[in-house]
């Protein structure tokens, strides 16, 4: 929940689709859908979000 917490952060700030964020940090436009209906995430995966996340800033 973590994460999905701070994507959303980064979602609401940035005014981003969520669709345009799956395909940037990895390359799955259904990333943010699928967080949000519970789908776990693998901790390569994360360390990718979180990375894309830290590189935004």
């Amino acid at each position: 929940m973590h994460l999905l917490h701070n994507v959303e952060k980064y979602l609401r700030a940035s005014n981003v689709a969520p669709t345009r964020f799956g395909r940037d940090a990895v390359g799955d436009p259904r990333f943010v859908f699928d967080l949000r209906n519970g789908r776990e995430q693998r901790p390569v995966t994360v360390a990718r979000v979180l990375n894309y996340l830290e590189s935004a800033r």
